[in-house]
């Protein structure tokens, strides 16, 4: 496997090929890969010729008072991860590579609407530093197609309208949450856990997994997201939100709809949780 921190080796090589006929998929990550990262791999393995991974820890993306610099970086565990997978190219650019001009001058990408609720209410240009930092990487890689968990629901539905709404070529798929034995979806943020914190944390996808059963019994929306809060709170955790949405334009679910994902976000200690789960009331 390449690692390549350079545009114009990272443009070389993949000219080098397509010359051959060969599809390139792409799964844009943020490093520290935990079993979530490898499986975008392993899938994007089966279903292109060549793979890129890259890692960049996006400064865009994170607010004032967020953990930019403490977030983990691990790349040497990263790389040998991802040769004993087979990845093909593995790109790091470093903040300078991609905002040359710092990021107050930095051109951006903003998808309205969506971008504004739940995680970009609480996390004010999140979202649009999500956006622009997955459209520069789909300029520079250009791949046929690109891999991104379903942990982060919300994540995806943005970058798929971004690529809808532009036109870009590229096919984006959305991979099933990885979850640990006892339900709790991983990620990188869970190393922030204490012992007894990770103990707690999987009450989330219980009462994922509970707001489900009681919408098959035909609880009322809104009172069901005030219970779950409550549930959570009883629990430990500082709930950010918890809501009830449906499942394709991610608006606030009314009565008759029937397909449906739940989406919530928490804190539990220094680790901000987030999870979804989808409900079909149509089953």
């Amino acid at each position: 496997m390449q690692t390549i921190s350079d545009i114009h080796r990272l443009h070389q090589q993949l000219k080098q090929w397509r010359s051959q006929g060969q599809s390139v998929a792409f799964v844009p990550t943020m490093g520290n890969l935990h079993e979530g990262h490898l499986l975008l791999v392993k899938e994007a393995k089966q279903r292109a010729e060549r793979v890129v991974v890259s890692i960049f820890v996006n400064p865009m993306q994170f607010g004032a008072g967020e953990d930019l610099a403490a977030y983990p970086r691990t790349l040497e565990q990263d790389q040998a991860a991802l040769v004993e997978l087979g990845a093909d190219l593995l790109f790091t650019p470093t903040p300078d590579l991609l905002y040359p001009q710092g990021l107050e001058n930095q051109t951006y990408v903003e998808v309205p609407g969506i971008s504004m609720r739940y995680c970009g209410e609480s996390r004010p240009g999140h979202f649009r530093g999500v956006a622009t930092v997955v459209c520069k990487l789909f300029n520079l890689v250009q791949p046929d197609l690109a891999l991104f968990g379903m942990k982060d629901y919300q994540q995806l539905a943005v970058i798929r309208a971004m690529v809808r709404d532009l036109n870009m070529p590229v096919e984006v798929l959305g991979i099933d949450t990885v979850r640990a034995s006892d339900g709790l979806a991983l990620s990188s943020r869970n190393g922030y856990l204490t012992a007894e914190e990770r103990q707690r944390a999987p009450e989330l996808k219980r009462t994922l997994d509970w707001m489900a059963e009681q919408l098959h019994q035909g609880i009322a929306f809104g009172e069901l997201e005030r219970q779950a809060a409550q549930r959570l709170d009883n629990a430990g955790f500082s709930t950010d939100y918890i809501h009830i949405c449906h499942a394709h334009n991610l608006d606030k679910a009314v009565s008759g709809d029937s397909e449906l994902v739940i989406l919530a976000a928490a804190q539990l200690g220094r680790a901000r949780l987030i999870d979804n789960l989808r409900v079909d009331l149509a089953d």
